[in-house]
């Protein structure tokens, strides 16, 4: 059975002359007898009494209309409900470690006040893993500090961002050569944006540190840098920049090498851009704007 063909019976049981019903429709009257003989047809059972020109409706045809009336109603209003809301339904978003503590959770939440039909399904993991997860369907919207030339995949910048090196040593050169800084370096996991774009700016240089460990999150890093002045570390300036107003940590700026780098959002190429993946895409570059997260 169809939407048509049960909208043509609800309309005889308030009306049953088939001749107003389908003038009231637009159609000709055999096109609402026909429909009726295919609604009969597949529920099996005869649903009006034929008087004349009238279909009235009989006793398995009031049973069928009070048992079916209320959810027809639902499902004919579902047809129109992206028309109604069309910044509506889930978002599988998922932000590298930078981008998802120092940027977006604002932005998630002014999103989510301000269009309450939609929901985001929100994960924090390394650029290589969203990148992966893009490519298998996994995720809508990526957002990646890490560089990212898979042909199958659109980029758009959102922010240029900076590395620089930080320690807790207040008495430590203000410029120096990398291969000059004699500290245990404290990195990121192999596989994040921030450990990965330091690595590669620094080609064979990087072969020379010292590197003691490897953690998963800032927080972590930075209390050990906090703790010991003998540590040292290449993370994102946006990441630090409380530490740096307050002096707990102290910015190293190296001689002939900088660290500057764009994040991205990403997406798969054969990704359908709805009203609201457009909207959410326009939304997080307005507030980067307006925010001036450099």
């Amino acid at each position: 059975m169809t939407l048509k063909e049960l909208n043509f019976f609800y309309k005889l049981c308030e009306n049953p002359s088939v001749g107003q019903v389908a003038k009231q429709m637009n159609i000709s009257q055999s096109a609402v007898s026909l429909a009726i003989k295919s609604l009969e047809n597949d529920l099996e059972e005869v649903l009006f009494d034929r008087v004349g020109k009238k279909l009235i409706l009989n006793e398995r045809g009031r049973y069928f209309k009070n048992m079916t009336h209320e959810h027809f109603l639902y499902l004919y209003d579902s047809k129109n409900i992206f028309q109604k809301n069309k910044i509506a339904g889930t978002l599988n978003i998922a932000a590298s470690k930078t981008i998802a503590n120092f940027i977006m959770p604002n932005i998630y939440f002014k999103f989510l006040s301000k269009y309450k039909n939609v929901s985001l399904n929100i994960n924090s993991v390394n650029s290589s893993i969203i990148i992966n997860k893009i490519l298998n369907g996994e995720l809508d919207i990526g957002l990646i500090e890490a560089p990212c030339d898979n042909a199958n995949i659109i980029k758009e910048k959102i922010i240029e961002d900076e590395l620089i090196i930080v320690t807790s040593d207040k008495d430590a050169k203000k410029e120096a050569y990398i291969d000059t800084i004699n500290k245990k370096w404290i990195l990121r996991e192999s596989g994040s944006g921030t450990r990965d774009t330091f690595i590669k700016r620094l080609g064979n240089l990087a072969n020379n540190l010292d590197i003691f460990m490897e953690l998963y999150e800032f927080d972590e890093i930075k209390k050990i840098l906090v703790k010991n002045k003998d540590t040292v570390t290449a993370i994102s300036k946006v990441a630090v920049e409380e530490e740096l107003r307050n002096k707990t940590l102290f910015q190293i700026k190296l001689i002939n090498i900088d660290f500057k780098r764009e994040f991205h959002l990403i997406y798969h190429k054969s990704k359908t851009t709805n009203f609201l993946f457009s909207t959410f895409k326009k939304f997080i570059l307005a507030e980067i704007v307006n925010n001036k997260f450099k």
